[in-house]
């Protein structure tokens, strides 16, 4: 009988205390098909070289957090681009206005 009360009150304790944050996913390294295709996102770019190799040893033992990398440097890259074009246009369009 007391087997019995300590595995509900253990079950009790565990759901009062179970946080699913805390829990760990499970991770699974990129197949050769998802190394290709991480290669493959990085083609339209010039990046560094450590950046690809960083990419390459998260993709040795988590595949997902392997795109979510390349995705977070391309999306920086291309949101720095954009600024960058933005200056460049604001900079020519105030150099009009200096010579009328």
């Amino acid at each position: 009988m007391l087997l019995g009360r300590y595995k509900v009150y253990k079950a009790l304790i565990e759901d009062i205390f179970y946080d699913p944050e805390e829990t760990e996913e499970t991770t699974f390294p990129a197949t050769d098909k998802d190394l290709l295709i991480l290669t493959e996102r990085f083609l339209a770019f010039e990046i560094p070289s450590k950046v690809f190799l960083q990419a390459i040893a998260i993709a040795d033992y988590d595949g997902a957090a392997a795109f979510r990398y390349v995705d977070s440097y391309l999306n920086t890259l291309k949101n720095k681009n954009k600024r960058k074009h933005k200056k460049l246009l604001v900079l020519g369009a105030s150099t009009r206005f200096d010579n009328n």
